[in-house]
């Protein structure tokens, strides 16, 4: 009766396993993020507008697309919470609800597993920026190099 969201998880679950360890790459590399804005795309409307204000507003105020996309990830999974237990998702039983949270809590750790290493350069202030334009990556690069001096 109330399965479709949760058959939609599971579907979105092969694809992003499957973008995040390809086979026909020896199980390395992937695109698991594209996949699951795919998935969050698809899921419920609610879910779109967090999600481009998440990671837009990382990646416009820091230029790290790896921020913005774990902030997104963080977010669906308190939205997907918060949503289920105000009933977005109908008359769907508690235990069906759970289900999808652990459907979920699994997508978001193995983002932030495949995303490690990121994590790390974040940390240490490493992690690659990138800019929309490359005038304002010059300025930026400009005032750094000045304040170094």
């Amino acid at each position: 009766q109330h399965m479709e969201d949760i058959y939609m998880l599971y579907l979105a679950f092969g694809v992003i396993l499957g973008h995040n360890y390809p086979c026909y790459l020896n199980f390395k590399g992937g695109k698991g993020i594209a996949a699951t804005a795919g998935l969050i795309l698809s899921f419920h409307p609610y879910f779109i507008v967090m999600g481009v204000v998440l990671f837009f507003g990382a990646f416009l105020t820091t230029h790290y697309v790896s921020l913005g996309s774990l902030l997104v990830y963080a977010g669906f999974m308190i939205q997907m919470v918060v949503c289920g237990q105000m009933g977005l998702f109908g008359a769907m039983p508690q235990s069906q609800l759970y289900e999808m949270y652990a459907i979920t809590a699994f997508l978001t750790v193995m983002a932030y597993w495949k995303h490690r290493q990121n994590i790390v350069r974040l940390i240490h202030g490493n992690e690659r920026k990138t800019y929309l334009f490359k005038k304002k990556a010059a300025e930026e690069q400009t005032e750094i190099s000045g304040e170094d001096k």
